[in-house]
């Protein structure tokens, strides 16, 4: 690979860095070329994007973002697979769990991923991640908070008026 192909890749990763909010680094070493083409194929029917670069041409990417990735280093050794996704970090891992399946040595294996610049590093971040709401699902929830005093007002008021006048129908026939 020539210099003017690496500096190509390094500033398209750059971009993708800098424009993605969400991204996943896997390690894909061991995997067969099946495994690889089903892996792509789902990849692909959920609208996430996968490739397999040199670490040391993430590295020379993840320097040139404005956030700090040099946390991100130790991940960044072996085999690396990248994982974009424009939606929420949450469907990358919904991909790669439904991807694994029941499988004991799941690959390909987590590595890190970043989530709107919070880093997460190691195989124990990767329940926290399948956990972790939207943020759609935040304000679903905040709105469905805010509308709970009132609706129970509301139906308070409504109900009240109904049994008083409930009430009054029947001592009035007694």
């Amino acid at each position: 690979m020539t210099r003017e192909e690496k500096s190509q890749i390094i500033e398209e990763l750059a971009d993708k860095f800098a424009n993605t909010g969400f991204f996943f680094v896997t390690d894909a070493s061991g995997m067969t070329v099946a495994k690889v083409n089903s892996f792509r194929r789902l990849c692909f029917e959920r609208g996430i994007e996968y490739k397999v670069y040199k670490n040391t041409l993430i590295k020379k990417a993840l320097e040139r973002q404005a956030t700090d990735y040099s946390s991100f280093d130790p991940a960044l050794k072996g085999f690396s697979g990248v994982l974009f996704g424009n939606n929420s970090g949450k469907e990358i891992a919904k991909l790669l769990k439904d991807f694994y399946g029941k499988d004991k040595n799941p690959k390909p294996a987590f590595k890190g991923a970043s989530i709107d610049t919070s880093i997460f590093i190691g195989a124990e971040q990767f329940e926290t991640l399948l956990t972790l709401k939207t943020k759609n699902e935040l304000i679903g929830e905040i709105v469905g908070l805010l509308q709970s005093p009132a609706k129970n007002v509301i139906s308070g008021l409504q109900g009240g008026g109904h049994k008083i006048a409930g009430i009054l129908k029947t001592l009035s026939e007694r």
